[in-house]
């Protein structure tokens, strides 16, 4: 299978902090893949470096087939980014914000592109409505719809369900799982590890600069230290899994 992206060798400073010291990963295209990691570790770095925001040190990075520093242009024309916070307008409309997107991406039928969008993320009845008027939930999923604007083949998703609740993330995690399945590549970096566990068919875990593991869901249950158990066998959590590993590490 293809890869959208291939990461290896990867490495950033800023002045005396390393924070990336020689990451490697691949992601396969049509893959939802979700990396971990504790705060500060360097989830965002890799997420700029890799949508062109930020220059790497070192390391060589493609995405989509383009060299980040080579091509840049090009890269950003096959991608999407969808960062903490939703990047919406509040004073347009629903539909105005879409529109607009479409606009600036220089598509042939703007209008019909947001109502296609608008439909499909069902915030069609709220679509002439002001986005400040529209819930959290509704915020991301107007964001995402802006996101998808083009049918990029690649979208990032850093950290897209902070400060969701419980209702409007189930949502959007139906939201990603139809982007996968129509074959859209989805990069996810989350601080839910229920999250990344519902979601990732791949998961990479970064830590002091490194991914120290990666695999699928399965995969990374076999690295769980073994428990003895007596009637019934409990299944680890992603989390645990993850406090394992981690702990592992720094010992």
């Amino acid at each position: 299978m293809q890869n959208s992206i291939q990461v290896k060798g990867l490495q950033k400073s800023y002045k005396q902090l390393h924070v990336l010291k020689g990451v490697d990963f691949e992601v396969e295209k049509g893959s939802i893949f979700a990396l971990l990691g504790s705060n500060g570790t360097g989830k965002t770095t890799i997420v700029r470096i890799l949508s062109t925001l930020l220059k790497q040190d070192s390391g060589n990075v493609t995405v989509n087939g383009f060299d980040v520093l080579l091509k840049p242009e090009s890269v950003r024309q096959s991608i999407s980014l969808t960062g903490q916070f939703a990047a919406i307008d509040e004073v347009l409309t629903g539909r105005e914000n879409i529109t607009m997107i479409a606009r600036l991406r220089h598509l042939s039928n703007p209008r019909q592109v947001a109502a296609d969008l608008l439909e499909r993320i069902g915030l069609t009845d709220a679509a002439d409505r002001r986005a400040s008027t529209y819930s959290g939930g509704m915020r991301r999923r107007l964001d995402i719809a802006m996101s998808l604007v083009g049918n990029p083949p690649l979208i990032f998703l850093d950290e897209p369900t902070t400060g969701l609740d419980p209702e409007a993330r189930i949502e959007f995690w139906k939201i990603v799982k139809e982007l996968s399945g129509n074959g859209t590549t989805v990069f996810l970096t989350t601080q839910y590890l229920e999250e990344a566990e519902q979601l990732a068919d791949k998961i990479a875990i970064l830590h002091e600069g490194r991914i120290i593991v990666s695999g699928t869901f399965a995969e990374l249950k076999q690295l769980f230290p073994p428990t003895q158990v007596e009637y019934i066998e409990k299944q680890p959590t992603l989390e645990e899994i993850f406090l394992a590993i981690v702990g592992k590490k720094e010992k």
